[in-house]
């Protein structure tokens, strides 16, 4: 596994964001969200699991980020003094409800996760006290809440996320979805009042006329100043609520100086604690969380306990000897290799490391160049040295991810062989949907074990240094946790594994043994004419042109035809076509399903749709395609993942080979771009339509099952029935359809 493969989950390429949590907006959306989820003995759990799942998942999305989850505090706030009816109105929190915020409070705290609780204030003032740190030390901020008022925080640093609804709103998204940018927030909510939190606000004053007001006069105290230019009824309630408007702005502001005993540097996760986190699981009878945890049991069924470390720089000839009669007399050993790049076809080995022992690693420095760098052994006589070891089939090795090492290993001119376990792919046949099947997520859900990151040892963003150049103490610890680690995985997963027979022969007679026809057929590499590709780019390039011109003039006016809001604008406000479906936030929708029906009456959405098909193309794969060929094997390399797709089948990435397109014309001629050397040729094998082969097993149906025994072409057939047409004069495009 490459060193470079290891980071943020987000793949941010600068420091990752704070990420700060409204616990008690979440606490409330989960009760009235969920169902009435209870234990046998009848313990409400519904808002415990949905805090802790939104947690959960957000500790994976934003892996690298320090974050922060916090809650109201019990009692008056600051508020309550300036308005004492402020939440009057708010009936007592439910029994149910009550219940469930001490659990919630202990898991989150064995999770590891900072909590923070602060007297006399709101949540929202916290969040938004520690934002505006993190603004001041230019580091971006992600509040994770449901609560509308947060907008108000929203700046070029600082978005919300809504784990609930999937949306995450930066000053863009406040503007459309408020009508007023976040600086006017403040004063559209006091317009409006809140009903919930009893916050006065000016009677029949809704969203629509607040961000009108705002948009025309500007600010709440330029329409408190043109109070009297308002007619009809709802100037009348303006101007009857002239007096409360400042204590509504007021009340609905987030204060954001509060004096805290922490700051936005204080915010450190410490180690879970496993064994509470084990026993709220166990009592909540949260078997799917309890069964992760579970995992983290040694052989004989112990609780998992941190294992103390000894890791060992080999940087002596006496060192390497004694390592070599190690492994050489081990029953089974991890081993993993930090490289200069994440591309197996460029990456060179910087060092490897060992493990037969938890607990007991070994780095071995072979490449690192930095100034003052320390002791190494000569690269080309110690990788000699090793390959007999890593080329035994009799000496058996796992480790994580172990194709991307066998194909660096390979560019050294070594074949690894004995590779009898990969930890990634143990945990994928176990369970294909139980999260990422990466070392960092599998030791913390595994293991209860926090990993170094990449990050920690070679820096962020555009600082980040190659792994050559970490010192060699820094890479030893991070490397050796990863042999180490994979060891530790192993001997939690294997037994598991182990005892179900089914999965246990999928994993050994399926899984290991394509690791090594993947790393073959990966190196290998697909070759592709990138001059046809080129000159089909500049071909689709006059095309596009010329839709965009066509485009133009059908619309009477030049637009951008890659921005929504201004296609929004021709389709539905300048030629009125009819609106046939919205978006999520209410507008006119542009997306494909939408175009695609108006494409049947207008002409411009067709242009629409013609264009972003062709751009698509040539930005995906006829520009793209090309820049991608290696210059030493002038083929593409791609890589095929057997752990991501949770069906079983294998994915492509670093460019996605699957996907290349087919089904029409210009999609045909890239795939044409793949061609065989000279004297030999491309042949495709695929199960012929092999889901209703299943299907006509399953059901017993006769009409599909004597259609097969006579070898029709079932689709089309079927095309023939929908279309009244014959077999002979169905077309390709009406058995795709069918």
């Amino acid at each position: 596994m490459d060193a470079t493969a290891r980071g943020p989950a987000s793949g941010a390429s600068g420091t990752p964001p704070v990420l700060l949590v409204d616990g008690s907006s979440y606490l409330f959306r989960a009760f009235h969200a969920l169902p009435d989820l209870r234990t046998s003995a009848g313990f409400p759990t519904g808002a415990i699991r949905g805090v802790i799942a939104m947690l959960r998942k957000l500790a994976k999305d934003y892996a690298g980020s320090p974050i922060a989850v916090v809650f109201d505090a019990k009692g008056k706030t600051f508020r309550d003094d300036l308005y004492p009816a402020y939440k009057a109105h708010r009936p007592p929190m439910p029994a149910d409800l009550g219940q469930q915020i001490e659990p919630i409070l202990a898991i989150i705290r064995a999770m590891g996760l900072p909590l923070l609780v602060v007297p006399g204030v709101e949540a929202d003032d916290v969040i938004g006290t520690l934002a505006t740190q993190a603004t001041s030390d230019r580091r971006d901020t992600v509040i994770s809440t449901g609560d509308k008022d947060m907008a108000q925080l929203v700046s070029d640093h600082v978005s919300l996320v809504n784990t609930m609804t999937d949306t995450r709103l930066d000053r863009a998204g406040v503007m459309e979805k408020f009508g007023v940018p976040p600086e006017r927030i403040i004063d559209y909510l006091a317009l409006m009042g809140d009903s919930v939190d009893n916050i006065p606000g000016v009677p029949k004053v809704g969203p629509k006329t607040a961000a009108k007001w705002l948009t025309e006069y500007g600010d709440l105290q330029a329409v408190i100043d043109h109070a009297a230019d308002i007619g009809g009824k709802i100037g009348e309630s303006l101007r009857e609520s002239l007096d409360q408007l400042p204590l509504s702005r007021e009340l609905t502001r987030i204060r954001c100086d509060l004096i805290l005993d922490f700051g936005i540097h204080d915010l450190e996760a410490a180690p879970q604690d496993i064994a509470a986190l084990r026993d709220w699981f166990e009592r909540l009878e949260f078997k799917t969380w309890l069964d992760e945890i579970g995992s983290g049991v040694s052989e004989a069924g112990a609780v998992a306990v941190p294992v103390p470390r000894d890791y060992r720089i080999v940087d002596s000839e006496a060192a390497l000897d004694a390592l070599v009669r190690e492994l050489e007399g081990a029953a089974l050993f991890a081993f993993d290799t930090e490289t200069t790049s994440l591309r197996y076809m460029e990456a060179t080995l910087v060092g490897m490391s060992f493990c037969i022992e938890p607990g007991i690693a070994y780095y071995l420095p072979l490449a690192h160049s930095y100034i003052g760098v320390g002791t190494q052994l000569p690269f080309a006589p110690t990788v000699a040295r090793l390959q007999p070891l890593l080329e035994d089939p009799g000496l058996l090795k796992v480790g994580q991810n172990l194709k991307y090492d066998m194909s660096v290993l390979r560019g050294h001119g070594i074949d690894l062989r004995g590779v009898a376990h990969d930890t990634m792919l143990e945990s994928y046949v176990l369970d294909s949907t139980s999260g990422r099947h990466n070392l960092d997520d599998l030791a913390e859900r595994v293991l209860g074990i926090r990993t170094i990151l990449f990050e920690d040892v070679a820096g962020k963003g555009a600082n980040q240094i190659g792994f050559a150049s970490v010192p060699i103490e820094q890479a030893a610890e991070y490397a050796a946790e990863d042999a180490d680690v994979a060891l530790q995985l192993h001997r939690a997963l294997w037994p598991r594994l182990e005892g179900e027979a089914r999965l246990r022969a999928v994993y050994q007679d399926m899984e290991i043994p394509l690791i090594g026809v993947l790393s073959r057929i990966e190196r290998g590499g697909t070759l592709v004419d990138g001059a046809r590709l080129r000159a089909f780019s500049s071909e689709l390039a006059e095309r596009i042109l010329e839709l965009k011109e066509r485009a133009w003039s059908v619309a009477g006016e030049e637009f951008n035809l890659d921005s929504p809001k201004q296609l929004q604008a021709i389709l539905y406000d300048k030629l009125s076509l009819p609106v046939l479906s919205k978006t999520p936030k209410g507008q006119p929708s542009t997306a494909e399903a939408a175009l695609e029906s108006l494409a049947q009456d207008f002409e411009l959405p067709r242009l629409i749709l013609d264009y972003r098909g062709l751009a698509k193309l040539k930005s995906t794969y006829t520009d793209k395609l090309p820049e991608q060929i290696n210059a030493r094997t002038g083929r593409i390399h791609t890589s095929y993942h057997q752990a991501v797709a949770a069906t079983g089948r294998l994915s492509s990435s670093d460019p996605n080979l699957q996907n290349i397109p087919v089904r029409h014309a210009e999609g045909r001629r890239i795939r044409q771009a793949f061609i065989a050397p000279p004297g030999r040729r491309i042949v495709a094998a695929d199960y012929s339509q092999i889901e209703l082969r299943i299907m006509a097993h399953l059901s017993g149906d006769a009409g599909l099952r004597n259609a097969f025994a006579a070898g029709q072409d079932i689709h089309r057939s079927t095309a023939a029935e929908v279309f009244g047409a014959t077999l002979e004069t169905v077309t390709d495009d009406q058995r795709r359809s069918a």
